[in-house]
């Protein structure tokens, strides 16, 4: 009996052993299978993570448009926590206020944002080569260019001498702003102030190697691959890794009313939309009820008056050209063989040279726009006041004026101031003849008064009483 109870203690105990080695296994596999699976969604979710990089495009002339569709991407890529803002540039420059704007939002993007010149043979020139220094990351593709930013007085397209002490101030002005990022970016801004000193263009090799930019890729995709990884410095900064392992792409285009204004608001199509709203008003105010040019040229004004609100628009040149206009018409009133109206010429012609100002970057009316629509717009103006003129002259061909100067015939015999009828036309008047007139007898209209006509005998004198 002892016996039998040993060996039932015996084999309780080592069953209990083997439950307990078991448990201890079944565990250990379940958290290992929990640890598989876990591993495994973390790859998978690390897998469909991806990096939204928010595309933009800075190609043309930088102007006020071009400068608020840059700040709604930012702003839309702030909105979608984008990884990257990544704004090609092909730009010849532009206008110094907009490049500033764009700056100062690049500045102050929440999202790092890559600022990369291409496709081959591009060019980031003068408002560029600002704004290119300015992003987080700096980028070139292969055979592109940067750089020549000097600030110019430009006068139709061509740049002006000006005082060496001016000069100086407008170059320094340049400069500090250009140090107030490049030396924060990390960059080198000895070397940059010479785009500005001496007019300094540099290739990708040669912004590279001097630590102007930060990376030059064949193409967006290899600019991403290459800054996977990457830490940067913020301008605040702080420092970032990018995370691009698997980047899509998010373009941000212009938007259709982008697209309009943003020919309306570049100097030629204001100057010209100027002209035409001019021309247009001038046309109705002096002939009316032609009806089509006071349309199209009250919208072309009002066009012409939204482009000056967002353009750095200079009074002088706007005046030049009323100056001109008036010029215009004095020369179809007044013989002054040909002086007026080349003071009117000459008058719009630097009007349009002046009328937009861009102290840092090339920008303004093209000398061969300003002469193209300068001289079609004197010969109209002039030829339209003199239309004017001559029509003053002419006798009234509808309605009782036309009547002046016209024969009728004394129906009944007419003396001198006392009412009779006349028969003029086929139709029958009261008249009245300053002389005596018998009846038959024709007589021709002086004037009118109300329904009466003043006549006087055909035979004598046509005398003027009005």
């Amino acid at each position: 009996m002892k016996r039998s109870h040993g060996i039932f203690v015996r084999w309780t105990e080592m069953f209990g052993r083997v439950g307990v080695f078991a448990t201890v296994l079944g565990v250990a596999c379940l958290a290992g299978m929990f640890a598989i699976r876990s591993r495994a969604a973390a790859e998978e979710h690390a897998s469909s993570q991806v990096a939204e990089v928010v595309e933009l495009k800075l190609n043309g002339e930088v102007e006020p448009i071009l400068a608020t569709y840059i700040e709604e991407g930012l702003a839309n890529a702030a909105q979608r926590h984008a990884a990257l803002v990544l704004i090609t540039m092909d730009t010849p420059g532009g206008l110094s206020d907009s490049m500033k704007n764009i700056i100062q939002h690049i500045l102050a993007s929440p999202v790092p944002v890559a600022v990369y010149v291409e496709p081959t043979g591009a060019r980031g020139a003068s408002a560029g080569f600002y704004i290119l220094l300015s992003a987080d990351i700096a980028a070139m593709a292969p055979g592109t260019h940067a750089g020549a930013a000097s600030p110019v007085i430009m006068i139709g397209g061509f740049a002006q001498q000006i005082d060496e002490t001016f000069r100086k101030k407008i170059n320094n002005d340049a400069m500090a702003f250009l140090r107030s990022f490049t030396e924060r970016r990390g960059r080198n801004p000895a070397l940059a102030e010479t785009a500005i000193t001496e007019a300094k263009a540099f290739t990708e090799k040669e912004a590279l190697e001097n630590k102007m930019i930060d990376l030059v890729a064949s193409s967006r995709e290899d600019l991403l691959r290459q800054l996977n990884g990457r830490s940067i410095t913020r301008f605040d900064g702080s420092k970032v890794t990018l995370a691009l392992e698997h980047p899509t792409f998010v373009p941000f285009e212009l938007s259709a009313r982008q697209k309009f204004l943003a020919r309306i608001v570049e100097p030629d199509a204001f100057f010209i939309l100027l002209l035409i709203g001019v021309l247009g008003l001038y046309t109705e105010f002096t002939h009316p009820g032609v009806v089509a040019p006071g349309v199209f040229g009250g919208i072309c004004a009002v066009l012409a008056l939204y482009a000056m609100h967002l353009l750095p628009v200079n009074y002088a040149g706007l005046f030049l050209i009323l100056l001109a206009l008036g010029f215009f018409i004095l020369e179809a009133k007044f013989t002054s063989h040909g002086v007026l109206a080349l003071g009117g010429i000459l008058s719009m012609l630097l009007g349009a040279m002046f009328l937009v100002r861009s102290p840092l970057t090339n920008g303004g009316v093209s000398l061969g726009i300003a002469v193209a629509a300068t001289l079609p717009f004197a010969v109209l103006t002039v030829f339209l006041m003199r239309l004017v003129l001559r029509s003053r002259k002419w006798k009234a061909a509808t309605g009782m004026e036309e009547l002046i100067g016209q024969q009728g015939i004394a129906v009944s015999a007419l003396r001198a101031g006392v009412e009779g009828m006349i028969r003029i036309h086929g139709e029958l008047w009261g008249a009245v003849s300053s002389q005596e007139a018998p009846e038959g007898a024709p007589v021709r209209v002086m004037r009118i008064e109300g329904l009466k006509l003043y006549v006087e005998p055909a035979q004598s004198p046509a005398v003027s009483h009005s």
